[in-house]
């Protein structure tokens, strides 16, 4: 595989692949264990990526059919509703708010970490954790640890994805196709658990690129936020494209990207698209203005 940059952001992204086929050959039996829960009522919590990711799994967890599941930011209260498990996402293991809200937790309530640091503070904290230290990064900029748990949990509430890796892999081998220099406004839409991936998407272009970008429901956009767009805008849909509204958004004269890969494969191409704005603009991915690996607060 040709790599789309010698940055550590890049090469994470393009280990891909590899890691996820790693996940599935060796912890699948683990994550059903951890994260399907036949019949439990589920509070997912995170930051940042892992709040999407939270967002995203909640409605994957039930589509499945495995019980209520509820997503929330750790760095927001929420109503408590009688969870039976609270399953927090923290890539480092450190984040304040997560520590925080298990801590805030009432007695009895299972916690299941999943992390790519072992001995850390959210691990600590819980019953169970889901290890995923082949996924970790070094880069401050997530990419292969949130697509490494999605790609587990959909196999754990029984997806079969065991063609994701090849997939992701045949996409990454394909050139970007498309003239960064040509936008300045960047908009991800999705439906359902594609859209956490879509906030996710633009997540990763302001932080690698520090562009505009932005993400909505698919059918809200058109709710507002299409006013702001113009043939310097990029809009790309994750999730099964609405006719109806690629001809709204083209009328605008923005021009529209209709994913036809797997939702997280689209993901992967998205942030291989943030690194190409990111050095289109002279910006170094590896080193995102004001941004660290992991909030801690004193």
């Amino acid at each position: 595989m040709t790599l789309i940059a010698r940055t550590l952001t890049a090469r994470e992204i393009d280990s891909q692949p590899a890691t996820w086929a790693r996940a599935l050959a060796g912890s699948t039996e683990r994550a059903r264990e951890l994260l399907a829960l036949p019949g439990a009522r589920v509070l997912v919590i995170g930051c940042g990526t892992s709040a999407y990711l939270a967002e995203s799994f909640a409605v994957l967890r039930e589509r499945a059919g495995l019980g209520e599941t509820d997503a929330a930011y750790a760095s927001e209260p929420w109503p408590w509703r009688g969870y039976d498990a609270v399953i927090a996402l923290s890539r480092s293991g450190t984040t304040t708010e997560v520590v925080a809200a298990l801590e805030a937790l009432p007695e009895g309530v299972r916690v299941i970490a999943v992390t790519g640091v072992a001995d850390s503070p959210v691990a600590e904290r819980a019953d169970d954790v889901l290890l995923l230290d082949f996924a970790d990064e070094e880069s401050v900029v997530q990419t292969r640890f949130p697509t490494t748990f999605l790609v587990l949990a959909r196999a754990a509430l029984g997806e079969d994805v065991s063609g994701l890796p090849a997939q992701a892999e045949a996409a990454l081998d394909a050139p970007v196709g498309i003239d960064v220099a040509a936008f300045t406004h960047f908009v991800y839409l999705g439906s359902g658990w594609t859209y956490g991936l879509a906030q996710e998407a633009a997540l990763k272009i302001r932080e690698a690129a520090q562009a505009w970008a932005e993400s909505y429901p698919q059918l809200d956009y058109r709710h507002g936020p299409l006013a702001v767009a113009d043939t310097r805008s990029l809009v790309w849909i994750f999730a099964e494209a609405d006719a109806g509204l690629i001809g709204d958004i083209e009328a605008t004269g923005a021009s529209v990207i209709a994913g036809t890969h797997d939702p997280l494969v689209e993901l992967v191409l998205a942030q291989r698209l943030a690194v190409a704005i990111a050095e289109q603009r002279g910006l170094d991915p590896d080193r995102p203005r004001n941004l660290t690996r992991s909030i801690v607060l004193s």
